[in-house]
């Protein structure tokens, strides 16, 4: 009986960082549908530009990578955000870049290989099959690698007498540091 109490205490704090995750997804899929038919009904129409509806996706994707990253770091995963916030970032859009790649590669793969070239088409395998893959390769990613509590970096604090000394954010007391 207790095994199921601790699932279903584990389980509901998972299922609502799931739903963060997808609130904080669905505000960045607004700004990225949004970017991403403007850009393509206009500078970057095929007409236009050959290109033009990888470049309008990269455009928009990354807007809404930063999006993104600001409702995560701050909403859904904010508890187990590090205190290196420039390698957390960076690590954060690596992760969104990589997922990038997945709506691209479906992008790029009808509208070029199998020829589905209509706007219907553009948005169907970028911002539904794309996004879709994409956002459960970022969750997991961000999730067991970027936030991992495991990872809340220690840093190392000086103590005045030269020695190293070890605080986290979950344990802000200092305690000696092994090998120091």
């Amino acid at each position: 009986m207790t095994t199921l109490a601790e699932n279903r205490n584990r389980l509901w704090p998972f299922l609502a960082q799931v739903a963060k995750f997808g609130a904080v997804g669905l505000v960045g899929f607004a700004v990225d549908v949004t970017v991403f038919n403007l850009l393509r009904t206009t500078v970057f129409d095929p007409h236009l530009v050959h290109a033009g509806p990888i470049y309008a996706k990269v455009v928009s994707t990354v807007l809404a990578i930063l999006a993104n990253w600001v409702g995560n770091r701050y909403w859904t995963f904010s508890r187990d955000r590090q205190s290196q916030t420039l390698r957390e970032g960076i690590e954060f859009f690596a992760v969104s870049l990589a997922g990038m790649g997945i709506g691209l590669l479906c992008l790029w793969f009808t509208h070029y290989v199998l020829g589905h070239t209509s706007v219907l088409a553009d948005n169907i395998s970028s911002n539904v099959i794309g996004l879709a893959l994409g956002a459960v390769f970022r969750f997991v990613l961000y999730r067991y690698w970027v936030f991992a509590p495991s990872r809340r970096a220690a840093s190392v604090v000086p103590d005045g007498t030269g020695a190293r000394q070890v605080a986290t954010r979950s344990n802000p007391t200092v305690s000696p540091s092994a090998g120091a």
